[in-house]
């Protein structure tokens, strides 16, 4: 099996399968200059998140320290350590965004969620973040549920955005 094709929805896979997969993945991907970042994106797709565990066995088996897995991890916002949940909703806060009322945006999404920048809501559904631009300033304010993007976003219509995931 390709160690990026998703597992059918009737087979939920195991902790060992997870595992197993990641490091036949890094097994690939290993000794290409360069590939840390790609492995660190491989394996947070293939378990959701990036734990310290699962770093630890990144670094081994890259044979880097852990302190430079867990530097790089931790610099780039698309990595996480903690899990995630099944939808996040990223917010643009680029100079556009913010000045069209992305402040306002996130205040009406933790108020809808009932969670803070950077939580998960109990339920597992929805992570929320912050990000410094999307590239879609003629837009603003836009944000992201996963790879969506929806555009010239008002506080009015969050509630109806977020009802669409559940």
């Amino acid at each position: 099996m390709n160690i990026q094709s998703k597992q059918c929805k009737c087979h939920k896979e195991t902790e060992q399968e997870k595992l197993e997969r990641i490091e036949q993945m890094i097994d690939e991907y290993k000794d290409k200059e360069g590939s840390l970042i790609q492995i660190l994106h491989l394996a947070q797709g293939i378990y959701g998140y990036l734990p310290l565990g699962l770093l630890q066995i990144i670094a081994k088996k890259v044979n880097k320290p852990l302190s430079e897995v867990y530097g790089v991890t931790t610099f780039y916002s698309f990595f996480s350590t903690k899990p995630r949940g099944e939808y996040t909703i990223r917010v643009c806060l680029g100079t556009a965004c913010y000045v069209r009322g992305g402040k306002k945006i996130i205040d009406r999404l933790t108020e809808i969620l009932g969670i803070q920048v950077g939580e998960t809501t109990a339920d597992g559904k929805f992570t929320l973040e912050v990000m410094r631009c999307i590239g879609a300033c003629g837009l603003a304010p836009a944000i992201t549920i996963n790879d969506k993007v929806f555009k010239q976003v008002n506080p009015d219509k969050l509630q109806t955005i977020i009802e669409q995931y559940y």
